[in-house]
């Protein structure tokens, strides 16, 4: 059986409001990577692949794990958020949320994307195509990958795997946390959901402070 990690990357410059700069890791982000690479170290088999999309803060991600050079796809970088979220305003009057509404901004992205009503600088389709095609092409029997991206994509990878409708897939990437671990199995009847949202390297006392969603 093959088995594909998805990581979120490290938390990233969460005040920004536009993606170039939120592009970056804090420096919590950075220490939150070198603790996941020392937990897979420690714990984990080695890869046989190791893909990272071609964002700044998913590079910098993979280099605190270990992995200075890991396999560029860009098909595993994340949605266009801002402008989803400033076409959703143009077209529906919905303000871009505060840090503690997007609870119930992200699934009305999701829904009018999905409707085809909004669009960033990519189809909701186009988007799922990817994302899926990564997904497909990673799933070989007997291979080990290690994928980090970001908490879309692993919100599309989890719909596709469970067939959700796009308000329960905002529901599923809404509480992914910064340097999460989801696990899925390559079985003969294809890829299956075998682990969400963990994060053992946090899972002591004095590293509570570092388990962020954003």
């Amino acid at each position: 059986m093959g088995e594909i990690i998805l990581v979120r990357h490290g938390q990233a410059n969460s005040a920004a409001t536009d993606e170039e700069s939120y592009d970056r890791l804090s420096d919590l982000g950075h220490q939150q990577s070198r603790w996941l690479g020392d937990y897979l170290s420690d714990r984990e088999r080695p890869f046989d692949k190791v893909i990272a999309g071609s964002l700044r803060r998913h590079k910098e991600t993979a280099a605190g794990i270990g992995y200075a050079a890991p396999q560029i796809d860009p098909r595993l970088n994340e949605m266009d958020y801002f402008n989803l979220g400033q076409a959703l305003e143009d077209v529906h009057g919905v303000p871009f949320p505060g840090p503690d509404e997007f609870a119930a901004h992200v699934p009305q992205v999701m829904e009018a994307w999905h409707r085809a009503e909004i669009m960033g600088v990519e189809t909701f389709a186009s988007f799922e195509e990817r994302v899926t095609g990564v997904l497909q092409e990673a799933a070989k029997p007997g291979a080990r990958v290690l994928c980090v991206t970001s908490g879309g994509v692993i919100g599309m990878i989890i719909r596709h795997l469970l067939n959700l409708d796009p308000t329960r897939m905002a529901h599923v990437l809404l509480p992914i946390l910064n340097s999460s671990l989801h696990r899925v199995h390559v079985t003969p009847q294809g890829p299956i959901l075998a682990g969400f949202n963990a994060v053992p390297h946090l899972d002591r006392p004095d590293r509570a402070h570092a388990v962020t969603h954003y």
